[in-house]
């Protein structure tokens, strides 16, 4: 069965994730970033299209394989599309032997108790319908923490458990990202908090399925490492959170057992302009680096 081996190798194998979920209120600015002004598109379909363009030519590069890459988060559109007339997850994990995932929330609260909680998924039942149709492994679902209030880390932690126990009763894999922002005035504190209830939901969680985790790079070396430990845990994964991509891997290679998620440190060399030979250099550099910072083991 693919799940099965799509478990063991996000479960045993090196690597790392590719974050290519960009959503709506993000893909401007990586279109900007990537070359493409806002002139260039006038409708939401045409944004859409372009950043589709970008991810399908990220994943088609020479690099972009199991070798180096575990898994692809992917948007709900993209896992929707098509690398030419195959759909996305089908050629990642057929093609590249690439664990898909998806990306399920649907953005943020405004900001209350020092946190943003997820805002409320009503087409989640339907994206899971599909996702399962589709092959993929696991979902993602992120909210965001700027302050080191407890209570407002517990209820931020609190709803992802919920979420993620809706998820794998679906077969699927949950990826809880509870995201501390590197611009909090705290952000020491507010990863302590996050760790401690992380900890208490693991200890609590009903069944006997895993979890996997993504969080900001920790600014206490190995902060995560009894929950990478966790029997409940698949993975502790994490973002680059706004950090260069040197910064991040350095960061990150303090960290024993966690293994990078990165979206915006992935790409940040990649150019519309550039020809594919470039382009692949660019991204085959990319990747050799942030995968040698994910493989500090435990």
């Amino acid at each position: 069965m693919p799940f099965d081996q799509m478990r063991k190798n996000m479960s045993e194998n090196a690597g790392f994730i590719a974050a290519l979920d960009q959503s709506g209120g993000s893909t401007p600015g990586a279109l900007r970033h990537y070359g493409i002004p806002d002139s260039a598109y006038s409708t939401d379909a045409q944004m859409f299209a372009l950043m589709h363009e970008m991810r399908v030519r990220v994943i088609t590069a020479p690099a972009f394989t199991g070798k180096k890459i575990l898994a692809a988060i992917l948007f709900e559109q993209t896992m929707n599309g098509l690398v030419n007339d195959t759909p996305v997850p089908t050629y990642l994990w057929q093609e590249k032997e690439v664990v898909p995932f998806l990306k399920v929330d649907k953005g943020l609260e405004a900001e209350a108790g020092g946190v943003q909680m997820m805002k409320p998924i009503p087409t989640l039942e339907a994206m899971l319908d599909q996702a399962v149709s589709k092959g993929i492994y696991g979902t993602k679902a992120r909210s965001v923490i700027r302050l080191a209030e407890r209570e407002g880390v517990a209820a931020i932690v609190k709803q992802q458990f919920t979420l993620a126990e809706q998820i794998a009763a679906r077969g699927l894999v949950p990826i809880m990202e509870p995201e501390v922002l590197i611009k909090s005035p705290d952000k020491g504190g507010a990863e302590a908090l996050l760790h401690d209830e992380l900890h208490r939901g693991l200890d609590a969680l009903p069944g006997d399925y895993q979890v996997m985790i993504k969080v900001s790079i920790p600014e206490k070396a190995d902060l995560y490492l009894d929950l990478i430990k966790h029997p409940r845990v698949q993975r502790v994964v994490a973002l680059s959170g706004g950090y260069p991509r040197d910064e991040a891997c350095q960061r990150l290679a303090a960290n024993h057992g966690m293994i990078a998620s990165f979206s915006r440190a992935l790409l940040e060399d990649l150019r519309y302009t550039m020809t594919d030979a470039d382009f692949d250099a660019a991204l085959a550099k990319s990747i050799d680096q942030i995968f040698k910072s994910s493989t500090q083991k435990v």
